[in-house]
């Protein structure tokens, strides 16, 4: 018989089938029993047809071990050229039955066309559930899904496991559980992709107990994939000794952990046990023959910089060429961070010209932590020096690389370099973004320059940078200890208007102006909308509103707000019985005033620095 070798593309044209199998049980008239069988090992595929047997090598192949996609595509299959086979593993005849020319019968033909019927259906049907997922309608493929399972056809593997990944991708992984059942349930065998997606899926939405339930029930042996995979699930959320132990599950299955599981582990316990305890893997993973790769390194370097080891991370970098990784830009950025923050200037300096003798050009990132932390120290003109020379190494500063020469000027209260520069950086090609505003805001507020931060606020979307809370709470407090509180309700009605909720700090603000300004019923008015708004006040709006009302002559209704304030859980603050006393004082109850000073210093609410203080006013 002439044998044909067909590869059936499915949706991610990937071949979906792994076997199949079908007995005819009819005699052939000169006796010999006509019927085909594949067999799939990891070495070879077998072809059993009649009394010959065929080998078709595919075992170089299957043994490449690069993904798994690429497993699914090396996999071939052989049927005779009156037969193909469906996607989920069954004949699918297409031409007449050979039995039928051999014995120049029709007997038979009935059942075997109606085998045929059944099997074209069931093609029809992964057809159209192959579209439904194709075109994401999630829904709508679960439920075709279901139903021509309760046909009784088995659907194909391969658009189940992407149904899986959509519902995994939108978080409802119930449903994608659902897929997998109804896979398991149909006698369709998914493969490890199948159980890694969903796995992975559940990993994603932190439902790690039941990603360690499939692993457990798993009708495939798991890869090295799926182990990973939970592995760094589980070092993310702090879980390190569950990691191990299921890395001692891996091994005793002979599962063999690669470069990226030891990576995970080494990072994980660099974090929570120390870089001793993350050298143990080290050694483990090289005396199993695996190499440590970049990635590798960059995270046992980060480890020991951030243990103040510097000078075993630079040996570390040193070594690396010699073992056979290169270093990468990362790998530099790491120890010139660490170089920066114990004010190793000169070496620092050294290490970007050694990363370009190396061939290793430095990114936008190297200059930036030269230039932040240069910045922080106050060496304003290196920094600018070296944000000149940055497109000399074909680097262009971004708005990071700015800001922080920004923030310098702003904090030597120098506004007119501050806006100098802003124009320059703008010249250069480089826009602003809401921290470089919101920066140059705070430092205008706090120089009383109110109206230039107004003005710079309103024009911010039609630079197309949109104001965030933290800006508007930065004026609007700006504002209001100015004296211009009627301006910042406006801005507050206007940040309303654009989305944004205001916080307890945009209250406070608001409330402290209007006390300040003697409009204590209006403060009161407007803190009393914070319970309807569910913004839980704090310390100073509480605070804000007793000290307009000491001011006001209305102690009564501090010493109501302040046992209010206790009710509600809020503690009270030196600050807040400094408001008291004071306003007890000024009503001319002077003796009260220091005899409950006197007590609360006793009992260790207020410190007596705090009595002196009070006593010297009076």
């Amino acid at each position: 018989m002439d044998l044909v070798v067909p590869t059936i593309q499915t949706l991610e044209g990937l071949c979906s089938v792994q076997c199949f199998y079908r007995q005819n049980k009819k005699n052939h008239a000169l006796g010999n029993r006509v019927g085909g069988r594949v067999c799939l090992n990891d070495s070879s595929i077998k072809v059993f047809v009649g009394q010959q047997v065929h080998f078709l090598d595919s075992g170089s192949e299957l043994r490449k071990q690069q993904g798994f996609r690429k497993q699914r595509r090396n996999r071939i299959f052989a049927v005779s050229k009156f037969e193909t086979f469906n996607s989920n593993g069954q004949w699918l005849n297409l031409e007449k039955n050979p039995e039928e020319n051999l014995n120049g019968s029709g007997c038979g033909s009935s059942s075997n066309q109606a085998y045929s019927s059944r099997n074209i259906g069931e093609f029809e049907s992964n057809n159209r559930l192959r579209k439904l997922v194709r075109n994401r309608g999630l829904e709508a493929a679960l439920k075709y899904l279901e139903k021509m399972v309760n046909h009784g056809d088995i659907p194909d593997i391969i658009p189940c496991t992407t149904l899986i990944r959509g519902f995994c991708r939108f978080k409802k992984t119930k449903k994608a559980t659902r897929v997998m059942e109804i896979l398991e349930q149909s006698g369709a065998i998914p493969d490890v992709i199948t159980y890694n997606v969903l796995i992975s899926g559940y990993c994603k939405s932190g439902e790690i107990d039941n990603a360690l339930n499939v692993l457990d029930r798993m009708s495939v042996a798991p890869d090295v994939v799926t182990y990973n995979t939970i592995l760094r699930s589980l070092c993310d959320i702090g879980k390190l000794k569950q990691a191990m132990e299921v890395l001692e599950r891996q091994l005793q299955r002979e599962c063999y952990p690669d470069v990226f599981t030891y990576t995970i582990l080494i990072e994980a316990t660099c974090r929570e046990s120390g870089v001793e305890k993350a050298m143990k893997l080290w050694d483990e993973m090289r005396s199993r023959g695996c190499k440590p790769d970049v990635v590798t390194y960059n995270v046992l370097i980060n480890g020991i910089c951030k243990e103040g080891r510097l000078n075993e991370a630079i040996k570390f970098l040193n070594d690396m060429t010699s073992s056979g990784c290169q270093p990468n830009v990362i790998t530099h950025n790491i120890v010139l961070r660490s170089m920066c923050s114990t004010g190793r200037w000169m070496e620092a300096e050294k290490l970007l010209t050694d990363m370009q003798l190396k061939g290793c050009a430095p990114s936008v990132v190297t200059f930036n932590i030269l230039i932040n932390f240069l910045c922080r120290k106050g060496l304003l003109g290196r920094a600018i020096d070296i944000l000149d020379k940055m497109p000399n190494y074909g680097c262009k500063p971004n708005s990071l690389s700015y800001n922080p020469v920004l923030h310098g000027f702003c904090k030597e209260k120098k506004m007119g370099q501050a806006i100098e520069y802003l124009e320059i950086m703008v010249s250069r090609g480089c826009y602003p973004d809401i921290v470089t505003y919101n920066t140059l805001l705070t430092a205008l507020c706090k120089d009383g320059k109110v109206d230039n931060a107004v003005d710079i606020l309103n024009q911010l979307s039609s630079k197309g940078c949109s104001p965030v809370l933290i800006t508007y709470n930065t004026v609007i407090d700006g504002l209001s200890k100015m004296g211009k509180t009627e301006r910042a309700l406006r801005l507050l009605d206007e940040m309303r208007g654009k989305g944004l909720k205001p916080d307890v700090f945009t209250y406070s603000s608001l409330v402290g102006g209007l006390s300040r300004e003697g409009k204590v019923d209006e403060a009161i008015k407007l803190f009393l909308e914070l319970e309807g708004l569910e913004v839980k006040p704090n310390a100073i709006t509480y605070n804000t509103v007793m000290l307009g009302l000491c001011k006001a002559r209305k102690t009564d209704r501090a010493i109501d707000f302040l046992a209010n304030m206790v009710s509600k859980g809020c503690k009270p603050t030196e600050v807040t019985y400094t408001i008291l006393i004071e306003g007890i004082y000024h009503q001319g109850y002077v003796d009260e005033a220091l005899g409950l000073l006197d007590k609360l210093c006793s009992r260790g609410v207020v410190k007596k620095k705090l009595l002196e203080q009070v006593v010297f006013k009076i």
